[in-house]
Parts: C-alpha cells; sequence; structure tokens
C-alpha cells in the first residue's frame, strides 16, 4: 500500500506542510527505523511501525515521532514529544514533525518496502521453522482437560472452569489469556512442573472444538470491544464474558457447548451440588408416567424424579445424574405436564372421572409420545379401549367440488372425523391416536379443504389440481382412500400426447391440423386463452386438468398465435398459404419432434427448397458456360421457389451478377407470358443491354417515352417475354398495370421500396404476378420495417402486418435487444433470401484496399469553419429551444451539410471565398499520381456543384474526365460506361445518388470518395461500380476527411452503423437507424 505527498497535504494545512517540507529538506529526521505492526488478537501483521527522531528548528532539542500506518483500516495514527502535541491532545491535525517523518518514509524508504517486508517474513520464517520445524502432531502429548459447568442461577449466567495438564490438571487462572494464547500459538506456563507449549502438546479432537467455541467467544468479545460503536457489550450481570478463570456463556453457547461436548464425560454444579463424570445425551429423556383410577378421579404421577431445565430455553436438562438434550417433539410436549406437575407437592395430578373421555383422547397419547414407560393400571385397561388406528377416507367430486368424508376406525369403533363430539355416539371410552389424526387433518387444510357439516370440500381449481397431484398420494400413507367413479374421471394430463399433421393439397395449399390428448376440439381455444394468460393449467369439461407448463405446450400456442388461427383451432383442418410451410415444418418439429405427421407432398417442397444446390434443374444451355457457379445455385433457387409459388429476395453483395441470375431465371420462363422488370430510371437501358446481350431470344422492350406510347406498349404487353419500366414511370401508370397479370414481376434495387408508405412500394404492390422477386444488395439499411416492407412486396402476409411484425419482432429486437427473437425471425426469413459475399464465392476476384485519408484544412478555410460551426451551436440552441428537439431536427441536418460543404470547398456556398480547400490540394496531388501511374478512378461526392468545381480544377492541370449526375439520361448512361471502360479517359466523376447502383465500371482501380455519406452501404454500393465480376486489379477504396471536423464523426458513426445491412440476415444485433434514432445529445456531439 502506497502513500503519496498529496495524501498528506489532506492530513494537514499547507502552512504546517511547507514546514515539514522544510524540517525534511533541512535533514532533521534521524534514525528512522521501520518494523510491522500486528494485529492485538491473533498478532498478525496488518501495517507497519515508523518511529523517528526529529531535531527541532533551534536545533538543541530533538522529539521521538512513532507512527502506526495501519493498512487493513487504513489508518494513519501519529504521535510526537513535541510542546505541540502535549499541550493540545484535542488537535487532530498532526505537527509539522508527523509529517516530515512521513515525507523521508516516501521519498526514501516506501520504494523499497517490498524488500524490507521480505526481510521480515524471512525473519517470521525461520523464527517459525526453529521452533516448531521438528515436531508433528502425531507425536504431540495429548492434554488432559478438565472440565466444570456452573448451572445458571438468579445471579450468575452459566459458566466454564477449566484445568489442563499432563499428569496433573492445572487450573486456568485467567481464561482470557489463556484463550489468547491459544490464538496466537504461544507459551503459557502454569508452575514449575508444567509450562503449555503448542510445539509439544495438543488437545484430543473433542476438547479441540471446546476450545475453538471459546475462541470465537474471545474473538467477538475484541471485535466488539474495537468497534467505534461499541459501549459495552456485557452479560446480564454486568461482566464481560470472561471473569478471572471464568468464560460466561448464554443459554445458546450452552446449548452449543453440551453438543459439542456430548461425547465426553465433565463435571457440573446443580443447585450447589457437585456432579462428577456427568455423561450428555441427546436424546429423548426417559420419562415414567403412572396413570391410576377410582370411582372419583384419575391419577398422573412422574415415577421419576423431576428433570431440572439448566437454561431458559428448556433444551437442556440434568435428569437421573446425565444432561440431556431432549429432542424438540418431547420438549413440547413434555413442558406442559412439567410445569402442571411441579406445582403439586406430591408430583401428583387429579382428574375428574368425568374426564376420563378427554384423558383417553388427549393425555394418554400426549404422555406415549413424551414417553415410552407409561403405566396403566388394571382398572383403566378394563374401561379404556386401546386398538389400532385405521384411517378410512372417501373422495367423491359433485358439479365443481370436491367432497371427502373421514373415518377414524379404532377396532370396530368407527368416528366421523368432522363431525361434531355429541354426534359420534360411541359409548367406549377410546385411546385415540391423535398424532396421526392430526396429520390427515393438516393435509386436509394444506390442500385448501373447509369444513361443511360433517364433510370436508374444496372448489378452487388450483387447489383441486394440486390435491390431485400430490395430496391423494399423501393421503394413501396414512389410510385407506376410496374415490368415487366421478372421481376417478379428474384425471391429470401433465404431459399431454400432441399430435400434428401437415399436408401439401393438390391445390398447393397447406393443410395444419393437431390433436391433444384429453381435448375437445371446442375447448382448444380457450385453452389457447389460459396460455396466454400464462396459467399453469386448463380445466377440462369432464373435470380433468391439462398442464399448461411444458415446453411443447407453449411452441404450440405460439405457432396458433403467429398464424393468427385461433378462430380456427377448432376445425379439423385448418388451411394455410404455402407459405408457411417452412415456418411450421421448422416449428412444430420443436413440438412433437419427429413424429411430425407430413404427407410426400409436403416433404418434397420442403427438401427442394432446403437444398437449392442439390436440385437437378437444367442451366439454359446458352449461359451454360457463362454463368459461374454460384450463380448456377442463385438461379435454382428462383426455379424452385417459382416452382411452389414463394417470392424472394436475391440480395447478393453488389458485383456478383444479380442481373445475371435473373436473365437466366426470365430465360427459363419463355412462353409463360411476360414477365416485367421495375428498376431505377438510370438501370432500365442497362437492364435491356445485359438482356439481349446474354438472352437475346427474349423478346424485350423499355417502357418509356410519351403517355401515349408506354400504354400502347403496355397493351401490347403479351407481345414480349420481358417489360422493362422505372419507378417513376409506373406510378404514373399503374392504372394500365393493374389490369394486367404477369408472369413474373421482379424489382431491381428493391430498396427502393423500404418504406412502405412511400409510393414506390404501394404501387408497386398493386402489380398482379403469378410470383415476385426483389434484388437488393442492401435489404435493409437502416431498419427492419424496410425489410418487412420488401417482403411484403414477394410474400404478402408472410410475415404478418406491419403492426404485428414491429410488436412481435422489431420492437423486441431492436429496443429489447433479444437475441432469441433475432434467431426466430432469421429462421422465417431463411429460406427466401439468397445473399452471398464476394469474399465467400468470388476467391478470384482481386482485393479491396479500403483506407482514409485525412486532410488538414487550409487556415482560411479552418477559421471559416471554426466561425460557422459557432453560428450553427447557437442557432441550434435556439432553434431547440423554440420549437423543440424533434422538430428541430431539419433545420439540424442542414447545418451539418453546410459545415460538410465547408470541409469540401467553401465555394459552394461562401461568395467571395479566397482561400483554398485542404481536400482539392490533397486531391491535386493525388490525381497527379494516378494519372502518371496510369490509374483509372471513380471520385464520388454527394455535391454536385463540389464535382463541378473539381473537374474545373481537372480541365486547368489537363485532366481529362467524364461526368455523370441525376440530370444525365438514362438511355446515354450505357454509352458513357462503355467510353470509360474502353477509352482513355483517366476519371469519371459521379454523383453518389445518381450513379452509385447499377453501373459497371470495372475499368477503374481506384475509387475515391470525396466526402462522406451517413449510411455506409451507399458508399459500398459506389464502390462496387468498381469491385465486381470483370475485375483483375486490385481496387484501392481512398476515403478523403478533413481533420477534426464533422467528417471524422460521420466517419466513426459509419463503422456503428456498418453491419446494419447485414443484421438480420447474419443474426448480428444492430438494427437501428442512427440519424432517425439520434437523440439531441447524440447530434448535439457532432457539433463538439
Amino acid at each position: 500500500m502506497k502513500i503519496k505527498e498529496s495524501n498528506l497535504k489532506e492530513l494537514t494545512d499547507e502552512f504546517t506542510f511547507r514546514r515539514a517540507k522544510q524540517c525534511y529538506n533541512d535533514g532533521f529526521v534521524e534514525d528512522l527505523k521501520i518494523s510491522e505492526l500486528e494485529d492485538e488478537i491473533q498478532g498478525n501483521p496488518v501495517g507497519i511501525l515508523i518511529k523517528a527522531s526529529v531535531i527541532s528548528s533551534n536545533g538543541f532539542n530533538s522529539y521521538n515521532v512513532n507512527i502506526e500506518w495501519n493498512y487493513s483500516l487504513k489508518q494513519i495514527r501519529g504521535q510526537c514529544g513535541c510542546p505541540y502535541c502535549h499541550e493540545d491532545y484535542s488537535r487532530e491535525v498532526p505537527c509539522k514533525h508527523i509529517i516530515a517523518v512521513l515525507i523521508k518514509y516516501i521519498e526514501e524508504y516506501q520504494d523499497k518496502m517490498d524488500l524490507i517486508s521480505g526481510g521480515f517474513e524471512l525473519d517470521e520464517l525461520i523464527e517459525s521453522f526453529e521452533k516448531y520445524g521438528g515436531f508433528d502432531e502425531e507425536f504431540k502429548r495429548e492434554l488432559n482437560v478438565d472440565i466444570k459447568f456452573f448451572q445458571k442461577t438468579y445471579y450468575e449466567n452459566a459458566y466454564v472452569e477449566l484445568k489442563v495438564g499432563l499428569e496433573k490438571a492445572y487450573v486456568v487462572k485467567n481464561m482470557r489469556t489463556f484463550l489468547k494464547v491459544l490464538i496466537r500459538n504461544e507459551s503459557l506456563e502454569f508452575g514449575k512442573n508444567f509450562t503449555y507449549d503448542p510445539s509439544i502438546h495438543k488437545f484430543n479432537d473433542i476438547d479441540d472444538r471446546i476450545m475453538d467455541m471459546f475462541l470465537e467467544i474471545v474473538e467477538g468479545e475484541e471485535q466488539r470491544l474495537n468497534s467505534m460503536d461499541y459501549h459495552g457489550y456485557y452479560n446480564s450481570y454486568g461482566g464481560t464474558f470472561f471473569s478471572g478463570k471464568k468464560i460466561y456463556l448464554t443459554d445458546r453457547m450452552a446449548y452449543r457447548f453440551f453438543k459439542i461436548a456430548k461425547q465426553r464425560n465433565i463435571d457440573i454444579v446443580v443447585d450447589g451440588k457437585e456432579h462428577n463424570g456427568v455423561s450428555i445425551r441427546e436424546e429423548k429423556m426417559p420419562l415414567d408416567f403412572k396413570l391410576e383410577m377410582d370411582k372419583k378421579n384419575i391419577k398422573v404421577k412422574q415415577l421419576s424424579e423431576m428433570p431440572i431445565a439448566l437454561d431458559d430455553y428448556n433444551k437442556i436438562f440434568y435428569y437421573n445424574g446425565k444432561v440431556f438434550l431432549p429432542p424438540e417433539e418431547q420438549i413440547r410436549m413434555y413442558m406442559p405436564v412439567y410445569n402442571m406437575i411441579s406445582k403439586r407437592e406430591n408430583k401428583n395430578v387429579l382428574f375428574n372421572s368425568d374426564q376420563a373421555r378427554k384423558v383417553a383422547q388427549y393425555l394418554i397419547p400426549a404422555l406415549k409420545k413424551m414417553s415410552e414407560n407409561i403405566v396403566l393400571d388394571e382398572n383403566i385397561r378394563e374401561q379404556f379401549i386401546e386398538e389400532p388406528l385405521t384411517i378410512k377416507i372417501y373422495l367423491d367430486k359433485e358439479e365443481d367440488n370436491i367432497i371427502a368424508s373421514v373415518k377414524y376406525c379404532y377396532g370396530a369403533n368407527e368416528i366421523n372425523a368432522f363431525a361434531k363430539e355429541s354426534d359420534n355416539d360411541s359409548k367406549s371410552i377410546l385411546i385415540r391416536d391423535t398424532s396421526k389424526e392430526k396429520k390427515c387433518e393438516t393435509v386436509f387444510k394444506g390442500f385448501g379443504f373447509n369444513r361443511s357439516k360433517d364433510i370436508l370440500a374444496m372448489k378452487k381449481e388450483k387447489d383441486i389440481l394440486s390435491f390431485v397431484t400430490d395430496g391423494v398420494q399423501k393421503l394413501q400413507q396414512l389410510g385407506e382412500v376410496y374415490y368415487s367413479d366421478a372421481f376417478k374421471n379428474i384425471r391429470i394430463y401433465n404431459k399431454p400426447s400432441i399430435r400434428t399433421g401437415l399436408r401439401l393439397n393438390d391445390q398447393n395449399l397447406l393443410e395444419f391440423s393437431f390433436n391433444i390428448d384429453g381435448v375437445e376440439k371446442d375447448e382448444l381455444s380457450n385453452m389457447f386463452n389460459a396460455l396466454r394468460e400464462k396459467k399453469k393449467y386448463f380445466r377440462l369439461r369432464k373435470g380433468g386438468f391439462i398442464s399448461l407448463e411444458g415446453k411443447q405446450m407453449k411452441n404450440l400456442s405460439e405457432v396458433v398465435d403467429y398464424l393468427d388461427i385461433d378462430n380456427d383451432v377448432s376445425n379439423e383442418k385448418i388451411i394455410l398459404s404455402r407459405f408457411n410451410a417452412l415456418y411450421l415444418d421448422e416449428k412444430l418439429k420443436e413440438v412433437v419432434g419427429d413424429e411430425l405427421d407430413r404427407n410426400l407432398n409436403f416433404i418434397k417442397l420442403v427438401d427442394n427448397i432446403k437444398n437449392v444446390r442439390l436440385t437437378k434443374l437444367p442451366i439454359p444451355k446458352h449461359l451454360e458456360n457463362t454463368m459461374r457457379n454460384y450463380q448456377k445455385i442463385g438461379y435454382k433457387w428462383f426455379k424452385t421457389l417459382a416452382e411452389y409459388g414463394f417470392g424472394g429476395i436475391l440480395a447478393d453483395e453488389m458485383g456478383l451478377g444479380k442481373t445475371l441470375e435473373t436473365i437466366a431465371f426470365l430465360s427459363s420462363e419463355k412462353g409463360n407470358g411476360p414477365s416485367v422488370v421495375v428498376a431505377p430510371t438510370s438501370l432500365i437501358y442497362n437492364w435491356k443491354d445485359e438482356i439481349e446481350k446474354f438472352s437475346p431470344e427474349l423478346r424485350t422492350e423499355v417502357i418509356t417515352g410519351p403517355k401515349a406510347k408506354r400504354n400502347e406498349i403496355i397493351e401490347a404487353v403479351n407481345n414480349y417475354d420481358v417489360v422493362i419500366t422505372s419507378y417513376p414511370l409506373i406510378r404514373r401508370d399503374i392504372d394500365q398495370y393493374i389490369e394486367k397479370t404477369f408472369n413474373y414481376c421482379i424489382l431491381d434495387e428493391a430498396q427502393q421500396i423500404k418504406n412502405p408508405a412511400s409510393l414506390n412500394a404501394t404501387t408497386v404492390k398493386q402489380i398482379k404476378a403469378n410470383g415476385c422477386f426483389a434484388l437488393t444488395g442492401t435489404p435493409m439499411e437502416n431498419s427492419l420495417t424496410e425489410l418487412w416492407s420488401i417482403f411484403d412486396f414477394v410474400m404478402p402476409g408472410y410475415l404478418l402486418s406491419n403492426n404485428k411484425f414491429s410488436q412481435l419482432y422489431e420492437t423486441p429486437i431492436v429496443k429489447e435487444q433479444k437475441k432469441e427473437v433475432l434467431t426466430e425471425l432469421n429462421k422465417r426469413i431463411k429460406p427466401f433470401i439468397l445473399r452471398r459475399l464476394k469474399k465467400d464465392v468470388m476467391k478470384e476476384l482481386p482485393p479491396k484496399i479500403e483506407h482514409k485519408l485525412v486532410v488538414e484544412m487550409t487556415d482560411k478555410q479552418k477559421k471559416l469553419y471554426i466561425s460557422y460551426l459557432e453560428s450553427a451551436r447557437n442557432e441550434i440552441s435556439e432553434e431547440i429551444s423554440a420549437n423543440g428537439f424533434n422538430k428541430s431536427k431539419i433545420k439540424i441536418i442542414a447545418l451539418l451539410t453546410r459545415l460538410r460543404q465547408i470541409c469540401c470547398d467553401p465555394t459552394v456556398f461562401v461568395e467571395n471565398f479566397s482561400g483554398e480547400s485542404g481536400k482539392m490540394l490533397a486531391l491535386d496531388d493525388l490525381m497527379e499520381d494516378m494519372v502518371d501511374n496510369g490509374h483509372k478512378v471513380l471520385l464520388f461526392s454527394q455535391f454536385t456543384t463540389v464535382l463541378k468545381n473539381i473537374g474545373k480544377r481537372f480541365i486547368k492541370n489537363g485532366i481529362d474526365y467524364m461526368y455523370l449526375d441525376g440530370t444525365t439520361k438514362s438511355e446515354d448512361r450505357m454509352s458513357m460506361v462503355k467510353q470509360f471502360n474502353e477509352g482513355d479517359k483517366s476519371v469519371f466523376l459521379i454523383s453518389l445518388k445518381a450513379g452509385g447502383t447499377g453501373l459497371n465500371l470495372t475499368g477503374a482501380d481506384v475509387v475515391i470518395h470525396f466526402d462522406p455519406w451517413w449510411n455506409p452501404a451507399v458508399e459500398d454500393q459506389a464502390t462496387d461500380r468498381a469491385h465486381r465480376i470483370g475485375q483483375h486489379k486490385t481496387v484501392e477504396v481512398i476515403k478523403l476527411l478533413a481533420k477534426g471536423t464533422i467528417e471524422e464523426k460521420i466517419f466513426n458513426l459509419q463503422n456503428k452503423k456498418k453491419e446494419i445491412i447485414d443484421n438480420v440476415i447474419n443474426e448480428n444485433m444492430n438494427a437501428d437507424n442512427i440519424l432517425s434514432k439520434m437523440t439531441e445529445e447524440d447530434l448535439q456531439q457532432l457539433f463538439a
């Protein structure tokens, strides 16, 4: 444990500390010595003792300083011989001499304490080895210990005295001193002829345990004495636990003492008389009673002497020359008799002969329980009947009640257990077995029976269930139990048998059926309600009970709740959408295991979907050599789901060829009617080109142009195999589409419908098709609702309604972080989402090297940023004060955008800004190197104004480039892509939102993100324009960030959000929308 000078400053005032420091610096602290501080009781080291001499300021005097530093108490106490300390004992502030000694200790000794402590420990070890090392417990001499116990009196508590020795025992004159010697393992001289030495003497096992008990008493007293709030823990007569040779014992201590000492004899003083060699018995006292009867009286007397209680709790007795620790039951039964008999001088108790029946019923059975030595005279034996008890119990059911009647049978005499005494007409005087009768009554009472005239009844369901389950068995242990037929019908189904079946019928609909042993069909709905109310059982109409606590029942209830079929459970068959096939197959196996009954059609459906890669489906011949293996699996996935009328989400990472897999599927469907592809405007001609490239046999048309032309194509849609349109156009033309039925509807970049309330989502969900598929590299960007919205297109209703989905999945996963719910959702969607990553399937794809380049802003740019940041903080504060946080978010985002623009190029919104941009200067250097080394670069920015300014710099620097933003016509994009990939232009400047998806720009090997965007998935999509199939070079990705700005904070947020896209698919727990879920503190932190 170490102390610092700062700690010393807390002990004293500043003036005293300065003088103490000067005292040390002047060399006035001399002869400093350190030793161990020991615990007063056990002698264990608890700290250090520092002694030193300190010369006075005048140099003529010297003061002795003693300091005790107790580690365990975290306490430092000091004493000094200076006048300052002697004149005012009450002062709490240490003098300068004590502080000076502590300073010397800190400066010169503290770091060496490990070595010093080691020295202490070695000395102790050597001393211990020398003292005890040559002796073994086996060869020590066993001590003789004489113990004398003194009975508690009115004036003094019970106490014990000891004698210890070998051939002769010596009186322990001071008990506390003797026990402390034992604690410290020290020696103690008893006389010239005997010295106790722990190295050669030992106690036997029993005496050792007794000494341990006494040691606990002395240690406990010491602890209480040392306690700050201790005001004296005394026995009831004013002393502590020790007085000379006595150790006082409370009643509890005395009982423990006798329990330990029961295997040896002791001396005992009772009522002033000493008894030697008394044994201790932990058993019943062998009491003797005699009952005599004449015409008038029944006499009860105790034959043996009366026991003497040695404690106030009547747990210890001296009786017949022995100490007894009787069982609790004997004490409880005997003490009333003891008190009654002890009040009479002749020790006899008389009862009137009219009370004979009560004596037989209550007193004699009680005496028999406390003693086995009961003598009954001849008159009593003649008039009293003593027969063994047989209990007969009759159980019946009346309506919802359980009825019980009980007979106590003593030979031929029967007693109605719950009738009034006057109603039992037996004229015999019976010696009753009240103990057994009481046990029977206790069972009934414990299980909730109430007395009703001469019978017992119960009505509560929980009591009936508990009684039938456990109570009947307990009654069977006490007597003969008889049941009515009605009672026998009360069956308990603790593990009910559940049978379930699944069939795929000829109409491709799912038939679900189940039966539960003992439960009628029309009772099922009420039973599931009981489960929802978390009841432990359900009472059946026939009177039985079914347990609801088993895992099987809970799993089945979850299925019923999830499918919302509570109103259908009474049907023999429940008709469901085949969408639920895999969910039910998985879930019902949790209910019945391998006993799930499935027909062949159902088994085939499940096996085909679960084992897509093993499915034998021919690949279109013209694509057999074009498609990669993983793309062929994707094609089989399409075909398998389509065969059973399912939809799905193809969520392969960008650049893996989702378009080719889809074209292969559409090619296989040629002749089955037209299919429609809906894509972003920028990609519709890319789709046309790709189809013409890979499957020219498909009659394909892009629905574009004026309204009249579009209507004409839609009307003639049956003339085509594939028609292609954009999201904006289908919103305008939906009235024409809803009159048509397509073979398949394909959504490209399906994240366009992630908002279920958006026009895009509500529009495409009106299209009629035999099947629907969605293509997206980011099935989720921010929230689980986005995933639900896409599923609501491909398989409507499969993930329930939006509200129920939020209740069952989104809230538990996002807000409550329930992993088991996430796992459940993952199982639910897994068969219908196909997602592969490049690193897993494209081993030959070259690596992607990503790094950030942090750039210092120029001085003018930095001043502008700081000024605007301060202004933005004030605006935010005023805005939130005026309108509240939630209504201020648009304003906050606008201010954040301005800060980001300053980081990129202040000239985009600050007129007449004459300074340079640090990122622009860094880009000049980067591009010079890129162009010189023959690299081709894609440069993305969110700001088109920034891109145009970059273009101007490129022209000035002689760099030839291409440019694409939201104004670029979709029909021009493909020619620009071809020109860049095959031409000589070094750079393609692209707006992040306009060109981040759908373009194949594998001619580039460098991607520069000039400014960071909130969602990393958007940046990844843009990067994958270059890092995709067809790329043969390593792709370098550079993210430019302005140092110490909002851009670095956005980058950190990106890292937090990086796993959102694959959150549900890969079961990673983080599905929160960073921007929309930000708190006021989070957003304000961005402006810090």
